[in-house]
């Protein structure tokens, strides 16, 4: 077996590497803080957070998803611990997504929440 060392992997025609057509790094990821100003602390894929109301954010794609299809899935850090919440990751777009934060049936914001998505872009 043979082992390939590289720093870097690029696809040739552009987009994230793949093998066997599955890709390899996911599309979009972030981690931001949602409370106070709204600030990305590092992200891939990203152009920017939108802080729509309490708890909830539209992330922004630099390069927008080939279709509304693609999966993500979002953590964060619990403000709260005994408050009985979740996390919705909803209104799938081509160009964002809208993520919430809620507890106890009431949205809140949260100082670290966490964003990633696999999906081909257009």
């Amino acid at each position: 077996m043979s082992t390939i060392k590289a720093n870097d992997i690029q696809n040739a025609s552009g987009g994230i590497p793949t093998v066997k057509s599955q890709q390899l790094i996911p599309t979009v990821w972030v981690n931001f803080n949602g409370t106070g100003t709204v600030a990305i602390r590092d992200s891939e894929g990203v152009s920017s957070i939108t802080d729509v109301s309490a708890g909830r954010y539209d992330v922004n794609f630099a390069v927008a998803m080939a279709n509304a299809n693609y999966c993500a899935t979002a953590t964060l850090e619990r403000q709260v611990s005994w408050l009985d919440g979740g996390i919705n990751v909803a209104a799938y777009a081509t160009g964002s997504l809208r993520v919430e934060n809620y507890e106890n049936s009431t949205r809140y914001d949260t100082s670290r929440f966490n964003v990633m998505i696999m999906g081909g872009q257009a």
